[in-house]
């Protein structure tokens, strides 16, 4: 942390995250199946895809694993304003319902066109689940079907979130603002 001489703030400590995901989980197990494909969005959705699909996997859901390398921010506290494709879904998707895994919901952006993807590949049923979902000015559209925790409009890192590619591996959710 040498670049950035600011200590993070703790919103969520890793014990109430672990409960919210647990609490998606517990929402999403009734709605999907084992033939139902769950798709990261990388590479900030990993932490929380992980978990998730674990506490799946603990209420007897056992789902494929598939991802998306889709980038909006680049190294920036803002989106660009446009999405790049880096990695498409390794596995086929056809007649399948695909879950959809990000971390944070803000723009938007990604969301829509991981929806997007899923939509044109073919899949049956596109659900979505973002474990924070950031206030935002304008619509947003898709809205997530599943939503942990409804976050401050601040710049949020660890659990995935990152600074600059930095500050992913806090197991805690905190404030860099």
């Amino acid at each position: 942390m040498a670049d950035n001489p600011q200590t993070p703030t703790v919103l969520l400590p890793e014990a109430e995250v672990q409960r919210i995901v647990a609490d998606l989980a517990a929402r999403i197990a009734p709605v999907i199946d084992d033939d139902t494909v769950a798709a990261v969005l990388l590479t900030g959705g990993l932490w929380f895809a992980a978990d998730l699909t674990r506490a799946l996997s603990r209420l007897g859901r056992n789902v494929r694993f598939d991802a998306l390398w889709l980038a909006s921010y680049g190294d920036e506290k803002e989106s660009r304003g446009r999405i790049d494709v880096y990695a498409g879904f390794q596995r086929p998707i056809a007649g399948r319902r695909v879950l959809i895994i990000d971390d944070v919901f803000d723009t938007g952006l990604s969301l829509a066109e991981a929806v997007r993807i899923a939509t044109e590949a073919g899949a049956s049923e596109v659900l979505t689940v973002v474990f924070a979902k950031k206030p935002w000015p304008l619509p947003r559209v898709p809205e997530p079907d599943f939503v942990g925790w409804d976050a401050p409009n601040r710049f949020l890192v660890g659990y995935g979130l990152d600074h600059a590619g930095t500050l992913r591996g806090l197991p805690d959710i905190c404030a860099l603002d």
